[in-house]
């Protein structure tokens, strides 16, 4: 028998229920399609939005910045030897001012951040007049003089420290004082001589600090008063080495030894002086090496030791800076001198590992001609700004002085040709104790 199947027909009620659920899922489903921030989140990924997804790696941290280095430079000079022909250059109407001998080397001098002249004679005592060779006594104007030129401080022990005794001692070092101008080498007390002189400089956020200290050979003769032996700090390598560990103990970043040593009119130094630097730079000590009494320029080296075992700077004869001499009275190399200038750099502190700043090194010098136009008015010229010339010096004279100069100096150090600029304020001189 064959089935047939029956037709099924939808009743009213039915077929009404059906439609409106129909409607209700198109509408659920378009609502859906217009609010696609209430998707479910297991929506397949072909249904996912086109535009990239935002990366959700972290940001880097930037790296600390380190502080600057503190850069600075010091000048020296040689010897001032203010003779009876340049104390007259000087005078006018009575009156005694050497800023018109030395003004053209204002630029040299203030642009350093430092800079170290070298007095080679003492001030007359009160009361007393001024007096050349062989027994030297200056106008006392001469430390004012220095003082509106730019310099920050001298040595003053030299084998004339006392051609006028322990006054004049005194009265040089009163009148330093009295221009603002620091001083070692000498000493009015036993207190002052033990004391190298302190230089304070703010630079890029650091305090650096120099000490100077600075001995001579002898004093030609000429006695030092028995009581008062330390009043001419004489050279003594292990005692010089003593105060510039003090230094160092007390918070000197940096000790620079002036030497006032051995033979006059030599350029080639004496093995004494070779003796007495390389002791010094074995010594890790000293930073700055700076030699006088020659009165013609020596050579310029680079010696083994020094802090750290970087070596040190040598300049064993600066040659004059103003005087009377020249191949008139002694030998033509006695009419010019070296300016040295040293470069000095403190690394900044790093506060992401707590380094401190320092320490303080010497990186490098260099050397400028200098000379005296002793016909013109005992005018002190930089060579390297004269070179057409100035006053009674001619290009040709200023060719052949430059040419002795650099002869003497030697190749180790570069010429520096114009004078820089200072990177901070002017120094704190800080006071000997005299007391």
């Amino acid at each position: 028998m064959t089935r047939h199947a029956r037709a099924h027909t939808r009743s009213p009620l039915l077929a009404g229920l059906l439609t409106l659920v129909l409607i209700l899922a198109c509408v659920g489903g378009a609502v859906a399609a217009l609010r696609p921030w209430e998707r479910d989140a297991a929506t397949p990924p072909d249904a996912a939005p086109t535009t990239p997804a935002r990366s959700t790696s972290p940001t880097p941290t930037p790296s600390p910045t380190p502080d600057p280095d503190a850069e600075m430079t010091i000048v020296a000079a040689g010897d001032v030897l203010p003779h009876l022909p340049v104390i007259a250059s000087a005078t006018r109407g009575g009156r005694v001012d050497f800023g018109p001998l030395l003004a053209p080397m204002a630029p040299w001098v203030e642009g350093a951040d430092l800079a170290l002249c070298h007095l080679e004679v003492p001030v007359a005592p009160p009361g007393s007049r001024p007096s050349g060779y062989p027994v030297f006594a200056s106008p006392v104007e001469i430390a004012q003089g220095l003082a509106d030129n730019g310099w920050d401080g001298c040595s003053t022990a030299s084998n004339h420290s006392v051609d006028k005794g322990f006054a004049g001692v005194a009265a040089t070092l009163d009148a330093l004082d009295a221009a603002g101008l620091g001083h070692v080498g000498t000493a009015r007390t036993e207190q002052e001589a033990a004391r190298p002189q302190l230089y304070r400089l703010e630079r890029a956020g650091q305090e650096v600090t120099v000490a100077h200290i600075a001995a001579t050979y002898g004093t030609n003769g000429m006695p030092v008063d028995a009581d008062k032996p330390w009043s001419v700090t004489r050279i003594d390598v292990p005692a010089m080495v003593a105060q510039a560990k003090q230094a160092r103990a007390d918070g000197a970043d940096v000790v620079v030894a002036s030497v006032h040593c051995c033979t006059e009119y030599q350029t080639p130094p004496t093995a004494e002086q070779e003796q007495v630097a390389q002791q010094l730079a074995d010594s890790g000590e000293i930073d700055l090496y700076i030699g006088h009494h020659a009165h013609v320029p020596q050579p310029i080296v680079h010696l083994d030791g020094g802090p750290d075992g970087s070596g040190m700077w040598v300049a064993y004869g600066l040659g004059n800076f103003l005087s009377n001499q020249d191949g008139d009275c002694c030998t033509p190399k006695t009419d010019s001198g070296v300016l040295l200038t040293a470069h000095l750099s403190s690394p900044g502190a790093f506060a992401a590992d707590g380094r401190e700043a320092g320490p303080v090194r010497v990186t490098g010098v260099e050397w400028t001609p200098i000379t005296v136009d002793r016909l013109g008015g005992h005018v002190v010229h930089a060579l390297t700004d004269v070179v057409d010339g100035a006053g009674t010096l001619s290009a040709r004279d200023a060719e052949q002085r430059t040419g002795r100069v650099t002869e003497a100096v030697g190749t180790a150090a570069p010429l520096r040709r114009t004078p820089g600029e200072p990177t901070g304020p002017a120094p704190e001189v800080v006071g000997r104790p005299n007391g």
